[in-house]
């Protein structure tokens, strides 16, 4: 992906957030500039990943296929220190711009459609080899259990969530005609880089062409703290 294009959808989110009232913390506005003077009181920012997240999944056809989301609050299970065992994260999601089949080890979500247009999680469970089964779900949505069939969907409109459990195969995308939808999820710890299962190999983290300067980084991109 071109830098350019990372900083245009970076500030589209920040639009879009500010345009459904959901306000961001301040190091959500620090500059790329602005992280040349952060000493190590922000070391939580950086050791937890908490800030922009943006990824294509590999795919290269970032609207069809990729994701923006911003962290806003994170643990740590690296770090014995770390006292939060939640995380929370606000993610814009088009429509019909898929988050591909994943599921986690160990993290249980919920995932709020916050406002906007309507949310589809299309679901699957796994076997012990991590593959897709016939088996029937059973989910939690606002607390009320539902049954779903294997590769089925759960439509989430404006203030509706879902809970999802470890192991369970999930598939996020914006339902066509409704509009671009304002996603929460509110977790136990978020750890890309060990807890995520892709049914199908992706990318994680986009391949940037540094064809502009960043206006602000992307959460593994901060540099070390200044002395």
């Amino acid at each position: 992906m071109k830098r350019s294009e990372i900083n245009r959808l970076i500030a589209a989110a920040k639009e879009f957030f500010a345009q459904h009232h959901f306000l961001l913390p301040p190091f959500a506005y620090w500059t790329a500039h602005d992280w040349q003077t952060r000493g190590p009181e922000a070391d939580e920012i950086r050791l937890n990943k908490l800030g922009w997240d943006l990824t294509d999944f590999g795919s290269g056809h970032f609207s069809r296929c990729g994701l923006v989301l911003f962290t806003i609050r994170n643990g740590n299970l690296k770090d014995p220190t770390s006292v939060k065992t939640y995380s929370e994260k606000i993610m814009l999601v088009e429509e019909n711009q898929v988050t591909p089949f994943h599921f986690h080890f160990q993290k249980t979500e919920d995932i709020v459609n916050r406002g906007g247009g309507d949310l589809v999680v299309d679901l699957y469970q796994s076997d012990k080899h991590e593959r897709f089964t016939s088996e029937t779900i059973r989910v939690r949505c606002d607390g009320v259990l539902r049954t779903v069939k294997a590769g089925g969907s759960v439509v989430l409109k404006p203030g509706e969530s879902i809970t999802l459990v470890p192991r369970l195969y999930h598939k996020l995308y914006g339902q066509p005609g409704t509009g671009r939808v304002l996603v929460g999820e509110v977790s136990s710890v978020n750890d890309d880089d060990g807890d995520n299962r892709f049914a199908d190999p992706v990318g994680r983290l986009p391949q940037i062409e540094e064809d502009a300067a960043p206006i602000h980084f992307l959460c593994h991109e901060y540099p070390a703290a200044s002395m």
